[in-house]
């Protein structure tokens, strides 16, 4: 039994994300937050990453548990209003979900919700 409570957020956790997506899904995204931030592709990423202006993803996602405590399950790399900007979806605990944007360059909070 107690093995059994141990790996139960293990075993949840996969079915709050599949629940989180289908309702990121179901909604539409606020039209203000998708054009204040244009999100890199891969070689676009990889370009920016190499130039070494910004701060590893780690330490964006420090600064983003400093605001919520859960777990990263998505990190994008976007162009924003100011700059370069890390884009994190965190799933806390309790089973909500939270976007949190960090400044890649400074590695501060920029805003969330």
């Amino acid at each position: 039994m107690a093995r059994a409570v141990r790996f139960a957020p293990l075993l949840l956790a996969p079915l709050a994300l599949a629940s989180a997506r289908a309702d990121e899904a179901a909604r539409p995204e606020h039209p203000a937050a998708e054009a204040a931030h244009v999100c890199l592709d891969q070689r676009e990423r990889r370009a920016e990453i190499e130039t070494g202006k910004v701060v590893r993803l780690s330490a964006a996602i420090r600064a983003a548990k400093s605001r919520m405590a859960g777990t990263v399950v998505r990190a994008r790399l976007c162009r924003g209003k100011d700059g370069l900007v890390y884009v994190l979806t965190v799933l806390a605990r309790d089973g909500k979900v939270a976007r949190i944007t960090v400044d890649a360059v400074k590695g501060t909070l920029v805003g969330g919700r």
